[in-house]
């Protein structure tokens, strides 16, 4: 759906991207990680025909749209992360203005306004002023014009930005039900956590450059060759913990309330060995699995540390 190929910004000396290379398939959700000012709302900008590129192409559905901005502007949905301010303007007034921005016929608004707001869960709040919403039904407001020309690729730079837990497990929903009705996603965001649970694919961003691509465990694969191994005994046991210190292929254990988390750097058999050796000391498990890594353990292992500002 989106291919970028060798994207430069520059402001002056300065590089924003550094020939960027991105692949995103049809109908994916994928995900821009990475520090503040890594050129994550840059590359958004530019593949949203708001900002032009230095050099390299942006295609998207297999064209090249760098001469044609205005083209491009009818595939994308764009939503920024600062709402603007829109003063005395009700939010069927709201949307009825961007309708107009895309030229859908006056007959056809009430109908795709109503449907739309149903969909970002506003339909209840279609009399009241914009300014009156809370910041999470303003960020949903916000999804829904970006949506009214019904565009293939959905663009939202920070969607959960600033919202409280409840609004962002409602924004996620509504990010869901969009991709399952083939939309295709690109969404950037700090809550790391959120983005893997939400993404089919993700993109690694520093200083310019994509450092990786790939699903949340296929990128951990590469960056670590440890697993990370979670097992819960039926009743503490103060045997567990010397056993698995014993073990040379053992490392970083960790005892959470009743649980036992520890990196192990082996092979099947030998995981399959340490579970018949605890089985042996009659210690009872109630599980002992591999535990998924997490978006911010591939992030701070990529990039080396933590984020850094602006």
């Amino acid at each position: 759906m989106l291919e970028i190929q060798g994207l430069v910004k520059k402001y002056g000396n300065f590089k924003a991207l550094d020939n960027l290379n991105l692949s995103v398939e049809r109908g994916s959700v994928f995900g821009f990680v990475g520090p503040n000012g890594a050129g994550k709302t840059t590359t958004m900008k530019i593949v949203s025909g708001l900002l032009s590129a230095t050099e390299g192409s942006v295609i998207v559905d297999g064209k090249d749209y760098s001469r044609d901005p205005e083209k491009l502007k009818e595939k994308i949905g764009y939503m920024p992360d600062f709402f603007g301010v829109y003063d005395n303007l009700k939010v069927m007034e709201y949307m009825d203005f961007y309708c107009g921005a895309y030229y859908i016929p006056y007959k056809d608004r009430p109908k795709l306004i109503e449907n739309l707001l149903e969909i970002v869960d506003l339909k209840e709040k279609k009399d009241f002023y914009v300014d009156s919403l809370s910041r999470g039904m303003k960020q949903r407001l916000c999804l829904a014009r970006s949506l009214v020309h019904d565009p293939e690729l959905l663009i939202l730079d920070e969607p959960a930005s600033g919202l409280d837990p409840r609004a962002r497990v409602e924004m996620k929903e509504i990010l869901k039900d969009l991709s399952a009705m083939g939309k295709t996603i690109i969404i950037s965001s700090h809550i790391l956590s959120e983005l893997s649970e939400m993404c089919t694919d993700i993109g690694i961003f520093d200083k310019g450059k994509l450092l990786m691509q790939g699903t949340v465990n296929d990128i951990l694969k590469k960056v670590s060759k440890k697993k990370i191994i979670k097992l819960e005994p039926l009743l503490l046991d103060e045997r567990i913990v010397p056993y698995l210190e014993e073990n040379p292929y053992i490392s970083g254990i960790i005892e959470r309330n009743t649980n036992i988390e520890f990196y192990f750097s082996g092979d099947n058999n030998e995981l399959s060995n340490i579970l018949t050796g605890l089985i042996k000391k009659d210690i009872k498990l109630i599980s002992f699995t591999e535990k998924e890594g997490s978006l911010e353990e591939i992030f701070m292992q990529i990039t080396g540390g933590a984020e850094k500002n602006d």
